[in-house]
């Protein structure tokens, strides 16, 4: 049996809501949480981590993002979602070879990780070939991240190919671990005729569904819901991503479905989308997570998306979000996501038999000195140079702020080349 003990610091658990338990340790065995408390002692062999000067809480979980566009950061600020699906979908997207796949991959994975995100639905919409999927995959399992692949098939309108394709990822991929499997549907709002193809592709083979919905207007986004409740699918398990447009209403019927919503909120508004609809969401009794989306527009730190919605909830209309406390934002970054993910019983919290996904943030800095409510500094004053620790079931990528098992100027210079050649 491998040990580990986080020793001393401020612990911060989050199931079932956001609470600090003071100064405890945290006991890892064979990767799983065996417990938390204070003054735990370490047996022969138990490797000791100091943990103080920190705070010890879940690593984050962002439900949704384009992770192959790490190497096109920041190429559309200023711009809207219509020139988004121009230039990065429709224009430099097609000249991705397997080899930009993995590099952008690896290093949007390794970013995650880097900022203290341990657990990403990687939502893959440039799945041109199946080399370009197994290169995609093969990034995320070497990157070290807890994942779930957001499989979305790009090889055409041909939807028996699409159903063979996904077949063959799921068996050859994740025959051994489903969970860590989605489809990523392009529809029903985008296509009709394809949406109801993938989400009756996904209840065959028990998968969770991925889709953008709900973020095209008012109209589309009842249109959608209403498509699949006349196909009996509005009952599978899935994630709205982008769900700027659903009526109350529509909320508590996806509610009473069992799905979970995922916000986006810089890139919802920085691209006009729409509104983030958070407390719209949480109110109706939905699972509403964070996620950053892609990095061609926006931060990619889940600090900077636990501000972002945090500050357009409380400015709302009338002060109905002023509700909205750094509390449910925590919450909404951790065991939220997990939820959101079907990953509930693996991460997300502290409680023992979990998986020891867990980051430490530093405490002695300018920036977080004298923090009078631990909660609200993670929230509010932290920042990505906080991150000094990193596990993932129980193994640690991130020691004393740097990643320890990746070469990354190598990884660097590979998101570099790949971004020279695809962007031209």
């Amino acid at each position: 049996m491998t040990s580990i003990l986080l020793k001393g610091g401020v612990v911060i658990d989050t199931d079932p809501s956001p609470t600090v338990l003071g100064v405890s340790d945290v006991l890892i065995e064979d990767g799983l949480i065996a417990a938390v408390a204070p003054d735990l002692p370490g047996e022969a062999g138990t490797e000791v981590i100091d943990a103080s000067g920190t705070y010890v809480l879940p690593g984050f979980i962002d439900t949704h993002r384009h992770t192959w566009q790490a190497g096109l950061r920041a190429i559309l600020p200023d711009s809207t979602l219509p020139v988004y699906l121009e230039r990065i979908l429709y224009g430099i997207a097609p000249r991705y070879e397997a080899r930009d796949v993995y590099a952008g991959v690896l290093g949007g994975a390794l970013e995650c990780l880097d900022t203290g995100i341990t657990t990403l639905l990687d939502w893959s919409h440039i799945q041109l070939t199946p080399a370009h999927t197994d290169a995609n995959i093969e990034a995320l399992k070497a990157s070290g991240i807890r994942s779930v692949f957001g499989y979305a098939y790009g090889g055409g309108r041909d939807l028996d190919a699409m159903a063979a394709e996904t077949r063959r990822v799921l068996r050859e991929h994740f025959a051994g671990d489903p969970r860590s499997m989605a489809l990523a549907a392009f529809g029903p709002e985008i296509s009709a005729e394809r949406g109801v193809a993938e989400w009756r592709l996904a209840r065959e083979l028990d998968l969770p569904v991925t889709a953008h919905m709900g973020g095209h207007g008012t109209e589309s986004a009842e249109q959608g819901l209403a498509l699949l409740e006349g196909e009996g699918l509005l009952s599978h398990t899935a994630t709205y991503v982008h769900a700027n447009f659903y009526t109350d209403d529509a909320f508590k019927r996806i509610a009473a479905n069992g799905g979970s919503v995922s916000i986006t909120p810089t890139s919802e508004t920085m691209l006009n989308i729409g509104y983030p609809p958070t407390g719209r969401a949480r109110a109706a009794g939905l699972p509403t997570s964070l996620s950053g989306d892609t990095v061609t527009t926006g931060p990619g730190d889940m600090f900077s998306l636990m501000r972002a919605a945090y500050m357009f909830e409380r400015v709302r209309p009338d002060e109905a979000g002023m509700g909205f406390t750094t509390r449910d934002v925590l919450r909404m970054a951790t065991i939220e996501g997990a939820e959101a993910l079907g990953l509930a019983d693996i991460t997300g919290s502290l409680r023992p038999g979990k998986q020891a996904d867990l980051i430490m943030l530093r405490t002695d800095t300018l920036g977080m000195a004298s923090a009078h409510d631990p909660i609200a500094a993670v929230v509010l004053s932290a920042d990505t140079s906080s991150v000094d620790t990193v596990l993932v079931g129980g193994r640690v990528v991130k020691r004393a702020g740097r990643l320890v098992h990746h070469d990354v100027p190598a990884v660097l210079a590979g998101i570099a080349e790949s971004a020279a050649r695809v962007n031209q």
